[in-house]
């Protein structure tokens, strides 16, 4: 039966690809990708050569019933974003809706996806958490911000390097700069760090290193 399929790619190092997510992508008839000149460099790797087609956050809008029909015609099409599990903080999540409202089989593999790894050496609490991915940029930043201070799971978030510092400085100011984190970035490549401590020691580290790369942020929950 023709299907969705949402493949997670490697966040960092190529060898994270999955043995399913390559034969998937070799036997997919379309493959929707968030950007093709980033995925063209994956497939090239692994030999595969197939029909690739832009699917990203400023033209999902207008093709996703285009795409869930052309599924529930017969063909089997693959997703991917650029990183990680589309959907996941990438586009993937109207396509995904439209098919499952269309009747469209849907099928996501398991595989790479940034917070995991972060959560897991975070050295925080992870049994419970909750996942805020990029928070907004002005409209309800403080309403979120307090919620976060606020509650007791572990909360995971995602940040550029051009505004971490800033971000973290927010933070302390609504948690209290005692508020235990873990940052890492470059999750699974060359430069992968990981910096643990509370929030007044993580915004001097940055102050005077420069944030870069792709950052997740743990924080620790509000003790009760």
């Amino acid at each position: 039966m023709a299907k969705l399929t949402v493949v997670p790619t490697p966040v960092g190092n190529l060898e994270d690809m999955t043995f399913r997510a390559i034969r998937v992508l070799k036997e997919a008839d379309l493959i929707l990708a968030e950007d093709t000149r980033t995925t063209s460099v994956l497939l090239k790797h692994y030999e595969i050569q197939n029909r690739l087609q832009s699917h990203h956050k400023f033209n999902e809008h207008k093709t996703v019933e285009q795409v869930a029909e052309r599924i529930k015609a017969g063909e089997n099409i693959a997703l991917v974003s650029d990183a990680g599990t589309p959907a996941i903080s990438d586009p993937g999540f109207l396509l995904v809706r439209a098919c499952v409202q269309k009747g469209v089989e849907v099928e996501c593999l398991p595989g790479a996806t940034a917070f995991v790894p972060a959560l897991v050496v975070s050295g925080l609490p992870n049994d419970r958490f909750c996942f805020e991915g990029f928070l907004p940029l002005k409209k309800g930043l403080r309403t979120r911000m307090q919620e976060i201070a606020d509650d007791e799971r572990t909360t995971i978030l995602y940040e550029s390097p051009f505004r971490l510092v800033k971000t973290l400085i927010r933070l302390a100011e609504v948690c209290g700069k005692d508020r235990a984190v873990s940052i890492s970035r470059e999750i699974s490549k060359r430069f992968e760090e990981t910096v643990r401590g509370n929030l007044e020691e993580a915004i001097r580290y940055f102050s005077t290193k420069e944030p870069k790369g792709e950052f997740v942020i743990i924080l620790e929950g509000r003790k009760r």
